[in-house]
């Protein structure tokens, strides 16, 4: 007797491949025969006219402090995703040294947007060195499994002291030396990678750029030699310079010598601009050597509101003032037309925006989302747009619009890569087949972006909604969610329907996948603000045979477990 079976569904197996209809059984944690499969079971789910796909493995998530004390890893547990990769950017939290953790929870905070009081409060620090953290880690029951990669931030903090993030120190040869060794020890207990961050936007908590920002490409060449001789271990690493002669010559000398792959993270619509992050995924491909740059499905998406940390009026002094009020507080103060004037009196249109031209300018860039978001918005549904439909002024309406609805209504803005109002340039760029789908960022950006829905996101808006040009094929998406990124990141028994794989399941109401509009939740420890954004939809998620969500509802079921990589999985 099996422990499960899912009889009837719209099978979509991860391998991509033709979908077909038929059923799938289950034994303890394992898929034992999919097919047209006669035997009783102790449960049954009818999923006729639902799809049923891999769990989604997400390998961008940064979900390092709140795998030690949160159990159902939301919002991304939410919406399909049964395997979590962390340790992303190059920021950690192990090794540590005694004494040293309030630096790596300002690391975090300054990249990742994760309150600090958070992380103080709800990480127990029962560990100094990277296995030890994976042990930490390996006790803790949640709904989903977990896998991690040693940080360039915390080792080079561990090793080089107050000299780890200056422009001007590179470390010695001893220090070279035993920041190898840490890697290695890392990937050896299990670590399923190593990252690295060398963009200037990645500043920690008082502005100073994180460990790592300046390093040279020698101390990138030996920190990725550490994987030599290992069998598993992905370089994953956040460029500036994506491209740059002197990258490649490292990046093909550190795949020559090592066989290991690297994973590369744009940061900037330059990445995207003239296709460069297809033509680097091509490059690699006709060299020979396994690069795999890593992208969203759209572009990150900045979310202004007074459920934000920002919007355009969070300059305007007179706003600043009122900002810590309770949201219905803020809203009836808001209401006020005399303080909308004296707001509204405050505007600098024509003040620089980053990426954006002016203030004025960035109006044309930033969307409401209303209950049902649409990511892939016209120019004509900007703010800007709908305020010159209406002959109104953009500003006026953009406040107007912030307070309706009790305040609850945000705004979507494109970080780059969006000037011609259509996502054309991400499709041909997904299409590669090395490229990997990431940066969902589910653990990270908690007052700013909620893309952990990214995986739901991808699905519904590329395979069913998407008017504004091509979509792309239901198999090909599944595929990328899931057997491509677990392989990528050395996990060959997950992200695929045929026996032996792990029991990791999506059962899928299509037509009724839908995004529900960002909302702020207090529920991060000391009553920390982040933003989560639900989906309907999935009406089961099974995670290692078990359900672990019904409709969207927790079931009580904790299956998941640590990933450690390589020999000692």
């Amino acid at each position: 007797m099996y422990d499960l079976i899912i009889s009837g569904g719209t099978i979509v197996d991860g391998s991509g491949e033709a979908r077909f209809t038929g059923d799938i059984a289950v034994t303890g944690e394992k898929i034992v025969a999919v097919g047209n499969i006669e035997g009783d079971a102790k449960n049954t789910i009818d999923a006729t006219g639902l799809l049923v796909t891999p769990g989604w493995v997400d390998v961008h998530t940064h979900y390092d402090g709140q795998a030690t004390w949160d159990p159902l890893l939301a919002p991304s547990s939410w919406h399909g995703v049964t395997t979590v990769v962390m340790g992303n950017c190059g920021v950690g939290f192990a090794p540590v040294r005694p004494g040293d953790q309030q630096y790596l929870i300002e690391l975090m905070e300054g990249v990742e947007d994760i309150p600090g009081a958070a992380l103080a409060e709800g990480i127990d620090w029962n560990w100094e060195s990277f296995p030890e953290y994976l042990d930490a880690l390996e006790t803790k029951e949640r709904t989903i499994d977990v896998a991690a990669q040693v940080p360039h931030g915390a080792i080079r903090a561990y090793v080089m002291g107050e000299r780890c993030n200056t422009q001007d120190d590179i470390p010695t040869d001893d220090e070279l030396v035993a920041m190898q060794a840490l890697v290695r020890e890392g990937i050896e207990a299990g670590a399923v990678g190593f990252s690295s961050s060398r963009t200037w936007l990645h500043k920690d908590k008082h502005g100073v750029h994180v460990p790592g920002t300046f390093a040279g490409s020698d101390e990138m060449l030996a920190l990725g030699l550490s994987m030599k001789g290992l069998d598993h271990g992905i370089f994953e690493m956040v460029s500036d310079h994506l491209g740059d002669d002197d990258e490649w010559a490292w990046i093909e000398q550190f795949a020559a010598e090592t066989g290991r792959p690297i994973t590369l993270v744009a940061t900037s619509a330059a990445a995207f601009e003239g296709n460069k992050m297809y033509n680097i995924a091509e490059t690699a491909r006709q060299k020979g050597i396994e690069v795999r740059p890593q992208i969203a499905g759209r572009p990150t998406g900045v979310l202004h509101g007074l459920q934000s940390n920002f919007h355009v009026f969070s300059f305007a002094p007179s706003f600043a003032a009122l900002a810590d009020l309770p949201l219905n507080e803020l809203v009836e103060r808001l209401s006020d037309p005399a303080t909308k004037a004296t707001i509204m009196s405050e505007v600098d249109k024509d003040r620089p925006m980053p990426l954006n031209g002016s203030l004025n300018d960035l109006l044309w860039q930033i969307f409401p989302l209303g209950d049902k978001p649409n990511y892939e918005p016209t120019r004509e549904q900007s703010v800007a747009g709908l305020a010159a439909n209406r002959d109104e002024d953009a500003f006026s309406l953009m406040y107007d619009m912030l307070v309706d609805n009790s305040g609850k209504e945000l705004f979507y803005q494109p970080l780059g890569g969006y000037s011609q109002y259509t996502f054309d340039f991400f499709k041909k760029s997904m299409s590669h087949p090395n490229v990997l789908f990431g940066l969902s960022d589910g653990g990270a950006h908690c007052g700013v972006i909620a893309d952990a829905g990214m995986p739901s996101f991808i699905l519904g808006h590329w395979a069913r909604d998407r008017t504004n040009g091509e979509q792309l094929e239901l198999e090909f998406l599944v595929r990328k969610l899931s057997r491509d990124t677990a392989e990528a990141f050395g996990m060959f028994d997950r992200g695929l329907l045929q026996e032996g794989c792990l029991a990791d399941l999506n059962i899928i109401d299509f037509e009724g996948l839908q995004l529900h509009r960002p909302e702020a939740v207090f529920d991060l420890p000391t009553g920390g603000k982040r933003l989560v954004q639900r989906v309907d939809g999935y009406r089961h998620i099974i995670k290692r045979g078990e359900e672990i969500f019904n409709n969207g509802e927790h079931t009580g079921a904790l299956p998941g477990k640590l990933v450690r990589g390589g020999a000692v999985a």
